[in-house]
């Protein structure tokens, strides 16, 4: 098993190998951002029965098709499993299975991987498993060509007119207390851990439910209440330990939209420029086809407006991990990148909230609960690059540039973009009241065009970032 070249998330796939390890499988786990030929190299040499690939951010996606295609020009005929928080099963059926003749199987979670994998070696049961997954599969690329409901795409130009409006001339806009950019070093994790959304992790150790609603549930309320009380135990243990480190790097500036695009002024005479992208399916009436640089008054409204940009990381869990990892404690290595991952999205819903009342001031009076929090029921988003508004991971270079991340606070990209530590989350600031986070879905042809135009970049290079939503 292997995280694939670029990125580096494993906590599904640490889980998998846990479950197979339990049930007597010898797991062989190459870590993260592992090249394929790494990969294929070690199956062969260990002739393993299976190799499991996962990955987390978009273009691991294309980095599994890759390892699809070099297993079929080496001749290999091991099953391959797809897992990740990005991968489905009409990905694997439409782009990865074509290139493997071999069996090509996506594993929806940690508890799916051993019926799965015993059924694939299992000489009495592999052949009809096969062909019943080559079945299912040959199907849905069938409905996937042919379905019915696919949301029809106009114009960029059709779309760029349906823009979604603002009356710019009576908007209010907030200039910011505090302009320029700030770093924030070790964040009291005791402030932090208030502001967890305790969700998303039971759902990480695949107990899905909604907390804390989940500690009471009459089939796993016990063992979830037990799983609450030692993550919270283990936390206690990492602050009083020092074990963590969290940073955060924020900046508010001026800004301007210039059609599409968000022009900030950095200092005098300089500036940097983000690329949004707009929707581009039919909307029904009064739906607007939204871009993010909707949200801010364009230049020709002769208006000043501001946007921030933000990132946050948590040092430490990797070096936590491997400690209990030489201890051949897998749970609590498991644990420790779980607690991370919550702390790093605490931390930056925390910043969020000081960012909102202090530095920029535009929501003073702000006094929400924890569920108001979680619901973001506040005025303004704080949407990342890689997520439904904006699926292009490159607009990260210029965050980090922007904030100078990497030297502030210790927080760099792979080949693939993804952010290094693992726990870490970084995105852009805007205070427009009717900002969300919608979803960008399919564009076409015209606006790939433009869009790589606008970035100075080839459009074969911008549609290897944009593959999920052209259409």
């Amino acid at each position: 098993m292997a995280t694939v070249k670029g990125d580096v998330h494993d906590i599904g796939k640490n889980i998998v190998g846990v479950v197979l390890a339990c049930n007597n499988y010898e797991v062989i786990d190459l870590g993260v951002m592992v090249p394929a030929n790494k990969i294929l190299e070690t199956a062969k040499a260990q002739n393993v029965d299976v190799i499991g690939l996962s990955g987390l951010i978009t273009p691991s996606l294309d980095e599994m098709v890759h390892v699809a295609k070099e297993m079929e020009r080496l001749g290999m005929k091991t099953p391959l499993l797809i897992g990740g928080a990005t991968t489905s099963k009409i990905h694997t059926a439409v782009k990865i299975e074509p290139h493997y003749t071999a069996p090509v199987i996506h594993v929806l979670d940690a508890s799916k991987s051993v019926p799965v994998v015993s059924r694939l070696i299992d000489a009495k049961q592999r052949t009809a498993f096969i062909a019943e997954i080559r079945a299912e599969y040959q199907a849905e690329r069938e409905r996937f060509a042919n379905r019915s409901n696919r949301p029809s795409l106009i114009s960029l130009a059709t779309a760029r007119a349906n823009a979604f409006q603002t009356d710019w001339v009576r908007h209010p806009i907030h200039r910011p207390n505090e302009l320029g950019r700030q770093t924030l070093e070790n964040i009291p994790i005791q402030i932090l851990r208030d502001w967890i959304d305790w969700t998303p992790f039971f759902i990480a150790w695949e107990m899905k439910g909604k907390y804390p609603q989940i500690l009471e549930h009459p089939e796993r309320g016990e063992e979830a209440r037990k799983l609450f009380e030692e993550a919270n135990a283990l936390l206690d243990q990492i602050i009083a330990h020092e074990a963590f480190k969290v940073n955060g790097v924020f900046g508010l500036y001026p800004a301007n939209a210039l059609g599409d695009d968000l022009e900030l002024v950095l200092a005098e005479g300089e500036t940097r420029r983000f690329h949004s992208l707009r929707q581009q399916t039919q909307k029904g009436t009064d739906k607007a086809n939204r871009a993010l640089a909707d949200f801010v008054a364009p230049k020709s409204t002769g208006r000043q407006d501001y946007m921030g940009a933000f990132a946050v990381t948590v040092h430490g869990a990797e070096a936590l991990a491997a400690e209990f990892e030489a201890k051949h404690d897998d749970y609590n290595a498991i644990m420790v990148k779980a607690l991370a991952d919550r702390l790093a999205e605490a931390t930056a819903e925390w910043l969020h909230a000081e960012v909102r009342r202090e530095h920029w001031g535009y929501a003073t009076e702000e006094n929400l609960s924890q569920e108001a929090l979680i619901k973001e029921q506040y005025d303004g988003i704080r949407p990342a690059p890689g997520y439904p508004a904006q699926p292009d991971h490159t607009e990260k270079i210029t965050l980090f540039e922007i904030l100078n991340a990497e030297k502030a606070i210790g927080i760099s990209l792979t080949e693939n973009l993804a952010m290094m530590p693992a726990a870490s989350v970084c995105g852009l600031y805007f205070a427009h009241p009717a900002a969300d986070y919608f979803n960008l879905g399919e564009i076409g042809e015209d606006q790939l065009a433009d869009y790589a135009q606008r970035k100075g970049k080839s459009i074969e290079e911008m549609r290897r970032w944009l593959a999920p939503n052209l259409a």
